[in-house]
């Protein structure tokens, strides 16, 4: 049998998971359903106006800003689905792109898991978003999805550090001194942001199989020992979580509508 002859070689499983992820459509979620008390008492934090907008129709745009985002699902407060569906109908939002409300739970991690319930199952790609990170620019999260398409199972964006770092011994007491018991090199330390990026499959593992509380998505895959990858940040990505930050959001929304009419 000649050279041409032969059959080509069957494609290999990775083969056939890498062709999928590269042909995969993606989705945000956004999960909305926290009241954010840091920032002090009022309206939920993503409900909270920012230049006369909710920092949730901000966030929603962030995501659909990207002709890679197909879908964006919210994750609204538990009694506040039907508030969050009106809001959206009320803002100018990217018609090529849908969008989905469903309500939320008690914490942070069953509010995502109930968004990637509700994804239909042509969505092989999920990013994760805070609606309180309002001004995340649209080449960040292109930059996490290509990197999911690139073949990892999950990518984050982050940024280096500008302090120092000490790790302390907790104080029993609020307020009390606290002993300092390490300084890690800061070269090797980065703030990570959203939206966190992901295969499909493999944030649904980590969901099903990580129960412990923990801060981000990316967390719970790592304890499954599947490897996360940083992609670079942005400084305007920050989350706003106390008043000072809002005051930031501000600025940063003004000087954008000042160059570039935001």
């Amino acid at each position: 049998m000649s050279d041409d002859s032969r059959p080509s070689p069957a494609p290999s499983s990775a083969d056939g998971a890498a062709h999928d992820r590269a042909n995969a459509r993606t989705a945000a979620v956004i999960p909305a359903a926290g009241r954010g008390v840091r920032l002090g008492p009022g309206a939920p934090k993503a409900l909270r106006a920012l230049g006369g907008t909710p920092m949730l129709i901000h966030a929603v745009r962030a995501m659909a800003a990207s002709r890679g985002v197909s879908l964006v699902v919210v994750v609204a407060p538990p009694d506040g689905a039907a508030e969050v569906r009106s809001l959206l109908d009320a803002h100018a939002l990217p018609e090529r792109t849908d969008f989905l409300v469903v309500p939320g739970g008690a914490t942070r991690q069953e509010s995502v898991r109930l968004g990637l319930d509700a994804l239909p199952p042509e969505y092989g790609i999920v990013l994760v978003h805070d609606a309180a990170r309002p001004l995340v620019p649209v080449d960040t999260v292109d930059a996490v999805i290509e990197a999911v398409r690139d073949g990892a199972p999950a990518v984050v964006p982050a940024v280096p550090l500008a302090d120092t770092v000490k790790q302390v011994e907790p104080a029993e007491v609020p307020g009390a001194p606290e002993p300092v018991v390490a300084t890690p090199q800061r070269a090797l330390l980065r703030a990570v942001q959203t939206p966190q990026g992901f295969d499909r499959g493999t944030l649904v593992r980590a969901h099903e199989t990580v129960t412990d509380d923990v801060t981000d998505d990316a967390s719970m895959v790592e304890r499954m020992g599947s490897a996360v990858v940083v992609v670079p940040g942005h400084e305007e990505a920050f989350k706003v979580t106390r008043p000072l930050d809002l005051v930031l959001a501000e600025a940063v929304l003004a000087r954008r509508r000042l160059n570039d009419g935001f």
